[in-house]
């Protein structure tokens, strides 16, 4: 006999331990015992900030995807359990990334060039994940308009996977890394992914 998954025991699990990420930023940061504002401090605390914002909107991403969908099965596990292993370690390198941007931290080009690839593959991994549930919703939907929600999601964050691929090649050959290229190539996300919107709209004739 099939047993039914039980959602909330999922969600209760992700969501500690996207708390655990958090609490493991504010564990590894570092604040001068006189607390004196200096660069190193500041630099701490915009990288904190950065990566702390980062987290809250990956569980925004993770918490919208099962306010979209109620189906669960053995596949959405292994990816959603995936998903957070990688989440544990992506906020590590995103935080050496913003204080390299300060001038501390990295001292090399190639040191450099391994963060860009090792921040762009988590960011891969992470979007992966997402848009592969999605899709693994989307072929089990029986609703036409929710199946049609959850296929357009699929595809948007495969998207992230596409641009998250063209930066770490860039940063594996260290195609302009010097003016930041492998970070610059982000910005695209928002017109591709409005351009995707438009596209998938008109295709599927929504408002």
């Amino acid at each position: 006999m099939k047993l039914p998954h039980n959602i909330s025991r999922i969600e209760a699990f992700s969501d500690a331990v996207f708390a655990f990420a958090a609490t493991l930023m504010v564990v590894n940061f570092d604040m001068d015992s006189n607390l004196s504002i200096t660069k190193s401090s500041a630099t701490g605390f915009l990288s904190f900030f950065v990566s702390f914002f980062v987290l809250a909107a990956l569980w925004w991403v993770h918490y919208n995807f099962f306010r979209r969908t109620n189906y669960m099965d053995n596949g959405i596990i292994a990816l959603n359990s995936i998903l957070l292993f990688v989440v544990l370690y992506y906020v590590f390198p995103l935080k050496d990334l913003v204080q390299s941007w300060m001038g501390e931290g990295v001292t090399t080009k190639e040191e450099l060039a391994n963060l860009f690839v090792m921040y762009g593959i988590g960011f891969l991994l992470i979007f992966l994940c997402f848009s592969l549930m999605y899709y693994r919703a989307f072929k089990r939907s029986r609703s036409t308009e929710t199946a049609t929600l959850l296929y357009f999601y699929a595809r948007h964050f495969f998207i992230f996977v596409l641009v998250a691929v063209i930066s770490v090649i860039l940063a594996f050959f260290e195609v302009g890394l010097q003016f930041g290229f492998p970070g610059l190539v982000y910005a695209f996300l928002g017109p591709l992914c409005y351009s995707h919107s438009k596209r998938f709209s008109k295709k599927f004739q929504l408002d």
